[in-house]
């Protein structure tokens, strides 16, 4: 017959155990969230997605745009719902904003995010190829549908 002591001692044993294993799977999950970050990175990057907002914003729009890029790892949760379309999911997305007053306020959105499925590219939440001819066509389709031209 165990007695109390010894029941709590192998608890405590058992306890370490699995702490140890949650300590292991956190890290472990923490990894793979930062290799997701930088896979997003530096897609994004390759895209050129931020040149290509501020080269629409100083040649259709003068300058007179802004150009916001959320990062929603960064994010405050208040500032959570501010995010782009399915940003309130679980997901990592990387979105770049040119947002700018043209009888009534105007924006195009692309969003860079990882899913179960794998990395995706939106523009305006419409899926694309991660790729800068597809991205292009993209933001002129956009910035057309933006102002109904």
């Amino acid at each position: 017959m165990t007695t109390w002591r010894d029941t709590l001692t192998e608890l405590k044993e058992e306890l370490a155990e699995a702490r140890a294993e949650r300590i292991r799977r956190d890290a472990e999950e923490d990894a793979e969230l930062q290799r997701q970050r930088v896979v997003l990175s530096e897609l994004a990057e390759s895209l050129d997605i931020s040149d290509l907002l501020t080269e629409m914003n100083r040649t259709l729009l003068d300058g007179g745009g802004a150009i916001e890029t959320i990062l929603s790892w960064e994010t405050e949760d208040e500032d959570a719902d501010m995010l782009p379309y399915d940003a309130e999911e679980e997901s990592d997305v990387i979105a770049l904003i040119l947002t700018w007053v043209e009888g009534g306020e105007r924006e195009i959105a692309v969003d860079v995010g990882v899913t179960e499925d794998g990395t995706y590219v939106q523009v305006n939440g419409v899926e694309i190829r991660p790729e800068r001819e597809a991205l292009e066509v993209a933001l002129v389709e956009a910035f057309r549908e933006e102002l109904d031209l």
